[in-house]
């Protein structure tokens, strides 16, 4: 089943005719028509998909801008939310207890060695426990 065909005449410069000459054996193509009919899909083609791809390229740079601004704000307000009840601890524990300022270095250096350690994945329980070993005096 062959497809219809329309035929059209056209003119293309001398130029234009020497590069068919020399690209025609390399395109593997039956005919000059066929070529010049490849030619055409294939720019048609290039010339829709860079309409696609300007129209593309600042709507997707437009929505992950708004993806990361909004986890942006996510994370800044709910380390905002955990700086305050750090704070609030701190100042509790610091209004009862009495401690030197040797015994916090020492606490301070064995804290962050633990962070490491867990890669900052530690709970109130384990703290216990470790306690209740003798793991922090």
């Amino acid at each position: 089943m062959t497809e219809e065909k329309t035929r059209i005449h056209t003119r293309i410069s001398s130029d234009t005719q020497r590069k068919m000459e020399i690209a025609f054996p390399n395109a593997n193509c039956r005919s000059r028509n066929e070529f010049v009919e490849e030619a055409i899909r294939f720019y048609s083609d290039h010339i829709i998909s860079q309409e696609v791809t300007d129209f593309l390229a600042p709507a997707l740079v437009s929505a992950l801008r708004a993806t990361i601004q909004g986890s942006e704000n996510r994370i800044a307000r709910l380390m905002f939310k955990q700086t305050v009840e750090l704070s609030m601890m701190m100042n509790v524990l610091a209004a009862g207890l009495e401690i030197d300022d040797s015994q916090l270095d020492e606490l301070r250096w064995r804290c962050v060695q633990n962070v490491k350690k867990t890669n900052g994945s530690i709970s109130f329980k384990e703290t216990l426990r470790e306690h209740d070993n003798g793991g922090f005096e």
